[in-house]
């Protein structure tokens, strides 16, 4: 059993962590699949500074978190029935859409294109994060660009050291695998990169699913 001492150090680090995002800090932090590199997604500086981070070229797009489904109105338009139905069957969880973007989300978080990945992750930290800074958080993996998937704060830290502002530790993630990402802007829904959800739970809500596997990377 934790400590009240412990307790209280855990909670006066998520209030660190929601004033640094607020300030434009960026912030490690576990989500259900691996640990994420965060920064609030409607600061500009703060988004070039998670690509500087971990050194990602700045031509891939960064997937956003939300914190439920109804925020995907906050950031994309002309979503379709099924995405929503998708959301509701997997989200919370390791499912990430490519919708077309809103005019609220900056062409730095979709590296100048007119769609956006996002997603509901389903860890109480992450959550706790997105709810209490009122915004999308950056979503990208904490790790160096080409590195292992970081699936604990000691792995963050082996790979981003003092480069980031904060590094919440919440031990290991419970998934250890990235989110599966699926394309949603054409007619036909597409799995673009294989992840935690397989293809075939997928086509029991989407039957008419693609499966077109790249080397995307978020």
């Amino acid at each position: 059993m934790r400590s009240p001492q412990g307790i209280h150090t855990a909670n006066d680090q998520m209030e660190k962590a929601i004033s640094i995002l607020l300030q434009g800090g960026i912030v490690a932090f576990p989500t259900d699949t691996l640990y994420a590199l965060g920064a609030h997604a409607f600061i500009d500086i703060a988004v070039k500074k998670v690509y500087e981070v971990k050194g990602r070229p700045v031509d891939m797009a960064l997937p956003l978190l939300l914190a439920n489904t109804f925020d995907m109105e906050k950031v994309a338009v002309n979503i379709s029935q099924t995405a929503w139905d998708i959301a509701e069957r997997f989200w919370p969880g390791a499912i990430t859409m490519i919708l077309h973007k809103g005019p609220s989300v900056s062409s730095v978080v979709t590296a100048g294109k007119e769609t956006v990945a996002v997603r509901v992750p389903s860890h109480p930290m992450a959550l706790k994060l997105i709810e209490a800074t009122g915004t999308p958080l950056t979503g990208t993996s904490a790790n160096s660009f080409g590195g292992s998937n970081p699936i604990t704060a000691a792995e963050v830290r082996h790979q981003l050291g003092e480069r980031v502002d904060l590094i919440l530790d919440n031990g290991t993630c419970q998934l250890q695998e990235a989110s599966t990402i699926i394309d949603m802007t054409s007619g036909t829904p597409r799995i673009v990169r294989d992840g935690a959800i397989s293809a075939s739970l997928l086509a029991q809500v989407c039957p008419g699913i693609e499966k077109s596997v790249g080397s995307r990377s978020a």
